[in-house]
């Protein structure tokens, strides 16, 4: 059974679709998507599992805010921490792709305690290098023009015919149709300013502080994507507990060119992740105080 929420998060409306019961797992879609790209996810972890699939802001179901501040990745991370607090959820796994794994990633080194574990799919940490990131900034302002421009239904047939984000071959023509009909929930105004607001060149690189996030992490790619594979091998050497999948027959959009084996890699991670949460906070509960007893 689905329960539907819509929270206010200090005055930016967030759409939330809760399943199951048991630990929290917090699921974000990527740009364009929408809490329907990952309900497959969500009904295959319901069972062990209390799911919560947010619509980002801009996205699905949630507001269109016009303030521009509204879509920065700062503002993004505070409306998520307004869900959890509205929903009574302390600590969550995150489960995001590309744009949601971004969000999930800052969130956790914003507020690392609130964060049990992160599963990211084709995820980076922003862009480091000045050049390439005004380079990038530069590219998502053309794009949020060309969906001003052209309107959501021109840039989404042009979004979907780049292989690399909806691979045919592997969805066929139902599948494709399915993936197009949901991105054209959307609108041009909260598509275009999520660009701006926390694309991968708008929002700050935080490579600096992933040493902040000493839960598990793991970064799944597509065997097929090489992009986001040398950035998985470049963001383990940075993050204090990595562990680096791969999805075979399976590109950018890993979790949707081979559903079955990302779920049961999801099912495999989480436990592990739970495991390790135990062990940590039975060792913390352990460990001696070192406190100096007054005299």
């Amino acid at each position: 059974m689905t329960q539907s929420h819509d929270i206010d998060t200090r005055g930016v409306r967030l759409h939330v679709e809760e399943m199951g019961s048991g630990s929290p797992v917090v699921l974000l879609h990527g740009f364009t998507g929408s809490t329907r790209a990952m309900a497959f996810i969500a009904e295959g972890l319901s069972d062990a599992y209390r799911t919560l699939s947010i619509d980002l802001v801009g996205h699905g179901r949630s507001a269109v805010p016009d303030d521009i501040e509204a879509y920065s990745m700062t503002a993004c991370v505070a409306q998520l921490v307004a869900v959890l607090d509205e929903l009574d959820v302390r600590a969550a796994h995150w489960i995001g792709y590309s744009m949601g794994g971004r969000v999930a990633l800052s969130f956790g080194v914003a507020h690392p305690e609130r964060m049990a574990s992160a599963l990211l799919i084709g995820t980076s940490a922003g862009v480091r290098d000045l050049e390439q990131r005004a380079a990038r900034i530069q590219d998502d302002e053309e794009l949020a023009e060309r969906i001003e421009r052209d309107g959501v239904e021109a840039f989404v047939d042009f979004w979907i015919s780049q292989d690399f984000l909806v691979d045919r071959r592997r969805l066929g023509a139902r599948g494709v149709a399915k993936a197009r009909e949901m991105r054209l929930a959307n609108s041009a105004k909260g598509l275009a300013d999520s660009l701006r607001g926390m694309g991968a060149g708008a929002q700050p690189p935080i490579h600096a502080a992933l040493s902040k996030l000493r839960t598990p992490v793991c970064l799944v790619v597509g065997e097929d994507d090489l992009k986001f594979s040398a950035i998985a091998a470049e963001l383990s050497q940075e993050l204090p507990n990595p562990r680096v999948e791969f999805v075979p027959e399976a590109g950018h959009a890993a979790h949707s060119d081979n559903p079955a084996t990302f779920l049961k890699l999801a099912r495999r991670f989480l436990a592990d992740a739970e495991a390790w949460n135990k062990t940590s906070h039975c060792a913390a509960k352990a460990a001696p105080t070192n406190q100096k007893r007054t005299k």
